[in-house]
């Protein structure tokens, strides 16, 4: 397996400053040496297990621009740029189009008309994209994706405002396995599921709002946040390494490891990745 490069932005600038999804209160805040502690963690844990990490400057009054995965949906050197349901979030978009156009990415834009929020809501599991929609994304931005690479689309539909993406409940660990949150689908979205992905493994209501789903993938290593007992013996059990690493500050904003990474090299369950 190539090396896997990762994109991440330092929270210098991170902070509860809107409110956009349930997990967000201004009146709570972040402690942002605690934020910084904890993001630099989940760097160190990924850097060790063999991951590049690239780094996005941060900009000031783009507090979730911490949130790399929601930058666009990568498709072997192409970069769709995401369109975001919120404004404040939208001027994210200028900073990830740069970087990837300066690293050689082509960068393409959606539709007008249509919002797509990136790696949040669409998550290859083998050679099918697995699309949340509803809440941040929608299914006509979806098929647009489809279409334009000439791949097998699933929308998924979200029907729980706490998880408002795709990778808040649903988390591919290899080409035919998957972590998933049952009660953030609809009754058809599950069937998707337990049809097109043999082995899902479940996670439970305590841990799921921990943003267990939430974790980054490496080879047979899964980072997620700390405190979910049950999800690691379920790991272990199915032959993954586990790796806790406490990352509440960003839970506060809705967010955990995997919102705070992109796979710069597509993700590991990518189909085209075997081809």
């Amino acid at each position: 397996m190539t090396t896997p490069r990762i994109l991440m932005c330092p929270p210098d600038h991170y902070g509860i400053e809107y409110e956009i999804n349930p997990w967000m209160n201004r009146s709570m805040g972040a402690i942002r040496a605690l934020a910084f502690h904890q993001w630099k963690t989940l760097r160190d844990t990924l850097a060790s297990l063999g991951v590049q990490v690239e780094l996005l400057t941060p900009q000031p009054g783009l507090p979730d621009l911490v949130f790399t995965a929601n930058a666009g949906l990568i498709y072997k050197d192409v970069f769709v740029s995401s369109r975001f349901r919120h404004e404040v979030r939208a001027r994210e978009s200028p900073y990830f189009d740069a970087w990837f156009a300066e690293h050689g990415f082509q960068v393409e834009h959606l539709p007008a008309g249509m919002y797509h929020e990136g790696a949040g809501d669409a998550l290859f599991c083998g050679d099918t994209l697995f699309a949340g929609y509803r809440i941040r994304s929608d299914a006509l931005a979806h098929q647009w994706v489809g279409q334009r690479f000439g791949i097998r689309v699933l929308p998924l539909e979200l029907v729980n405002p706490r998880f408002y993406h795709l990778d808040t409940c649903f988390c591919p660990l290899s080409f035919d396995e998957a972590l998933y949150y049952p009660p953030a689908f609809d009754t058809y979205g599950r069937r998707v599921l337990q049809t097109h992905i043999p082995k899902l493994i479940e996670v439970n209501d305590a841990e799921a709002h921990r943003f267990g789903c939430n974790a980054v993938v490496v080879g047979r290593t899964v980072v997620h946040n700390s405190r979910c007992p049950e999800l690691a013996e379920k790991l272990a059990a199915a032959g993954y390494r586990s790796i806790e690493v406490e990352l509440d500050e960003f839970l506060k904003a809705g967010g955990s490891a995997k919102c705070l990474t992109l796979r710069l090299d597509g993700e590991d369950a990518a189909g085209w990745k075997y081809q």
